[in-house]
């Protein structure tokens, strides 16, 4: 007969996933391949607090930064360096998977990791600081029209990164090249924070869960939230959307997390299990709803076939605008 704390223990095994007993990280870590205070901070701090609240990680994961060409510094360090640490999560979200459509990772393409869960979803955002003379976003295009090279607009990443991106389809709509728009590169939602407090770019191309705090604030304002109508959360129901003014363009920032490519089938289906468990938990949804990110649960062999589809539609947009051949 079994002891009854073996008993207890494999009783629990079952009743979580029974993968979950197999191998709980010792050092688990979450990079979050920008600099602090952006989507990626937020991610990684998202589940570092979830896992722990949810009894699933019974040590703290800590949260490391590893900025560089909007996680593609970050990527080719876990595929190349630490394929097979089962520790380490690396925080993705669509502009990563824009990124990779266009190679911008280096010789590693998007089958070179494994995806393991997507915990939520934002929205693309056009801020400037609470003062700007830009009230909508047709004050924006007209700005554009009249001399692209005074309005300097602050993205994550260069020209073809999702920041870009967004810019360049408001620009295509209103008949303006988006090549002659005045960008600046920087590296995530906090860096563009900053520059526009500062006064060192006059847009921001964001997203609404990097921009919320700083409109909280009173510090900064939204023209547009890329979604395909306004959002009903309370603080966000006075954003108006770019489709009601005229400009047809939705972007949702997808963001999760991925393992290295050689991590085993074990610990993959640990974490697998551990993310499902904590995308069906009431607590996991206030945690999201807390850092303004709207649901979108995907784990496993269906998150990989939804990142392979979204990088070759995004391929054709990249082709599109002229960003590969």
């Amino acid at each position: 007969m079994l002891p009854l704390r073996t008993f207890a223990l494999a009783a629990g095994c079952l009743l979580f996933a029974g993968h979950l007993c197999a191998a709980e990280p010792k050092r688990p870590e979450c990079i979050a391949p920008a600099s602090p205070g952006g989507g990626f901070d937020l991610t990684c701090k998202l589940a570092q607090s979830a896992l722990v609240n949810e009894k699933i990680l019974s040590k703290p994961m800590r949260v490391t930064y590893m900025p560089g060409g909007v996680g593609a510094v970050a990527y080719n360090a876990v595929v190349a360096q630490r394929p097979a640490d089962a520790g380490t999560l690396v925080a993705w979200s669509s502009g990563s998977l824009l990124n990779l459509a266009q190679g911008k990772f280096g010789r590693f393409d998007e089958g070179a990791v494994r995806w393991l869960a997507a915990v939520g979803t934002s929205y693309g955002a056009i801020a400037v600081k609470s003062d700007s003379p830009y009230k909508t976003l047709d004050d924006l295009v007209k700005a554009l029209k009249a001399d692209p090279s005074k309005v300097v607009i602050g993205s994550g990443g260069t020209v073809g990164s999702q920041d870009w991106m967004q810019t360049a389809l408001i620009a295509k709509a209103a008949g303006i090249n988006p090549r002659d728009l005045r960008y600046v590169a920087l590296e995530g939602g906090g860096e563009i924070v900053t520059a526009l407090m500062g006064g060192h770019i006059q847009v921001g191309s964001t997203d609404i869960s990097d921009s919320m705090p700083h409109i909280q604030s009173g510090d900064m304002r939204l023209l547009a939230v890329f979604a395909e109508q306004r959002l009903d959360e309370e603080e966000m129901k006075n954003i108006p959307t770019a489709k009601e003014q005229g400009y047809d363009i939705v972007w949702p920032v997808v963001r999760g997390f991925y393992l290295g490519p050689k991590v085993s089938d074990e610990d993959y289906a640990w974490w697998k299990a551990a993310f499902d468990k904590l995308l069906a938990s009431e607590e996991f949804a206030k945690l999201r709803d807390q850092r303004e990110l709207f649901p979108f649960a995907m784990t496993g062999p269906e998150l990989d076939t939804y990142v392979k589809k979204q990088v070759a539609d995004y391929k054709v947009l990249a082709k599109e605008f002229g960003l590969i051949q």
